[in-house]
């Protein structure tokens, strides 16, 4: 099986995967970032992270104390983003709809 067949193949695998994992990687580069810039910064790259990643902190800040400093946001959604691929990724070994190494048949 080729890489481009693997890839439509199992299309529903790495489209969401491609995406939680851009998503998580932001938030990460968000962070860094942050440390450098201030938040109200007209630096484009900046500003492009805000914007991809502001649902997913908007998401997590519901769920966290409003006290928590927003670099402790940024830092988890991170880590509910990677749980949330692993998750992913479990249920669909579970239904057995996930690509194997080597293409083995389980």
């Amino acid at each position: 099986m080729g890489i481009s067949t693997a890839l439509a193949t199992y299309w529903y695998f790495h489209l969401p995967n491609f995406i939680l994992a851009a998503l998580m990687y932001t938030l990460l580069g968000r962070v860094l970032l942050g440390l450098m810039v201030d938040a109200d910064s007209p630096n484009y790259i900046w500003r492009f992270f805000c914007r991809i990643t502001d649902p997913v902190v908007a998401a997590v800040a519901v769920m966290t104390p409003k006290v928590t400093p927003p670099v402790l946001i940024w830092l988890f959604g991170f880590v509910w983003l990677f749980w949330l691929r692993v998750a992913f990724h479990y249920t669909l070994l579970l239904f057995n709809l996930a690509p194997r190494i080597g293409g083995a048949a389980s």
